[in-house]
């Protein structure tokens, strides 16, 4: 969300995919009917901290702001109600994000489209203009909504001859202690096998035809080989990699297992394949090999048109990842941070791997992407949406580090090794704690402060180095 894109949004008007939530100490319990209503129509954002007003004939946004003292509870009590089966069914997984707009607090948030009914306290919501209308006792609305969603997401079709044994439920145990692991209060933690699959909206009923099981989405995730290939017979993903023999490949892998399962097996391929440096981001040490990996297969298994037999394909090359996949696209193009609005494509496979930690909120792979491939190769990704999506992530060369002419905008290898002792060592320091300053560095290393100053200086003209922010509330990035 930028400046630009709020004010937008304020000037707007509320309408089927704009909501303003005054919201200033607390969430309100409308907050989850518009949650359900958008989930249930075209999807939308909402705003909180922002009160309607009304100027000429016209009824617009304007920012009163959330409690500054109140935004960490607000964050929190989003995320726990949003994943309690009492207050939203099937439980989401979305996050409040903050912007400061004039001195003020707007939290907000955009909430998708779910393959689902989204019940909120037991009622069922549908958007109706700019107002939450509550359709529960209106056998009629409510069919409109679950045609709108039987009609768009294949992961809904029910298989209702599957049973546990063709699932690998081991698996579910393990889902458990990972979302566990990541949400020490999640629900997930106090229910069976099946009250787990019935929660994340992996075992469901057909209120049209009568049918129930377990659906697409559960086969795709915990299914045994065998069940896979009977009930998605051209799901596979290719992962080659090729940089000696471009006319075929150097080493391949060609995964068939289940969606967990395949996320292990191809973070590796990429780990193998490709070269791990040391980083630095806001002071914490990040592999940004794994980050990169993580977005790229989260991205390639959730993000696909499975009902396709179009093989997906993962492919390392000398200075590249790319992929690519059948979609059900939206919108034709490439993607950039400005004109991508999250469509999820898969949304209860996307709810499971943000549960279990394997991906985060919606859209955040585009921005995460976009981060962390500029500082691991000083290059952008490249994201083209069309019939198949293809996704192009630029790597340096395994044992290359890459560094930016911040004056030509060229990148250059870094030909120079670190000899100097003393550089060593502070390059040893600020691994420790990125935020040392000069003099701290000086007194640690018992030198003076301006040999300090002349140490750091050769080490950001070798591209080792880099400050962010100022003398005082700034830190060094380590590219080493």
């Amino acid at each position: 969300m930028t400046i630009e894109k709020l004010e937008e949004f304020l000037n707007a008007g509320e309408d089927y995919t704009l909501e303003y939530k005054e919201s200033v100490n607390s969430l309100s319990d409308s907050v989850f009917e518009t949650v359900s209503s958008f989930s249930n129509r075209y999807g939308g954002y909402i705003l909180l901290g922002v009160k309607e007003v009304r100027r000429g004939n016209k009824k617009v946004g304007e920012v009163i702001g959330v409690n500054p003292e109140k935004v960490a509870d607000m964050k929190q009590n989003f995320i726990n109600l949003l994943n309690n089966p009492q207050k939203m069914a099937p439980s989401l997984y979305l996050n409040l994000e903050e912007i400061e707009y004039k001195g003020m607090i707007v939290l907000w948030v955009y909430v998708p489209v779910s393959s689902q009914i989204e019940i909120c306290c037991g009622r069922i919501y549908d958007r109706n203009g700019d107002a939450d209308q509550d359709v529960t006792t209106s056998a009629d609305l409510v069919a409109n909504i679950s045609n709108r969603k039987s009609a768009t997401y294949i992961e809904r079709k029910i298989f209702p001859y599957a049973a546990e044994e063709d699932l690998c439920m081991d698996l579910v145990g393990k889902a458990r202690q990972m979302a566990v692991n990541k949400f020490k209060d999640h629900p997930w933690g106090n229910m069976t096998d099946m009250e787990l699959l019935q929660s994340a909206g992996l075992y469901e009923k057909d209120m049209e035809s009568g049918k129930e099981g377990f659906n697409m989405a559960c086969i795709l995730l915990f299914g045994k080989p065998e069940t896979i290939q009977s009930c998605v017979p051209g799901y596979k993903t290719d992962a080659i990699y090729r940089v000696e023999n471009l006319d075929r490949y150097d080493d391949r892998l060609i995964v068939e297992n289940n969606l967990l399962e395949s996320y292990n097996l191809l973070i590796d391929f990429i780990k193998k394949h490709t070269d791990d440096k040391f980083f630095l981001i806001d002071g914490v040490n990040v592999s940004l090999r794994t980050a990169i990996a993580r977005e790229i297969v989260s991205n390639l298994l959730v993000h696909r048109e499975f009902k396709s037999a179009f093989p997906a394909k993962l492919i390392i090359e000398k200075d590249r990842i790319w992929t690519e996949n059948w979609s059900r696209t939206q919108w034709k193009g490439r993607i950039s941070l400005e004109n991508f609005n999250p469509y999820p494509k898969n949304p209860i496979i996307a709810k499971f791997f943000v549960n279990i930690g394997y991906a985060d909120s919606l859209g955040s792979g585009v921005r995460n992407l976009y981060k962390y491939t500029k500082i691991y190769s000083n290059a952008e990704p490249n994201f083209e949406e069309n019939d198949v999506f293809r996704l192009i992530v630029p790597m340096r060369p395994a044992g290359a580090a890459l560094i930016s002419d911040r004056k030509s905008n060229e990148v250059t290898k870094v030909t120079e090794k670190v000899t100097d002792v003393t550089e060593k060592k502070i390059i040893e320091l600020l691994k420790d704690n990125s935020k040392y300053k000069t003099t701290e560095l000086a007194e640690m290393l018992d030198i003076s402060r301006k040999t300090v100053s002349i140490k750091l200086k050769n080490l950001r003209e070798k591209g080792i180095i880099e400050r962010v922010g100022s003398d005082r509330k700034g830190y060094w990035n380590i590219y080493l």
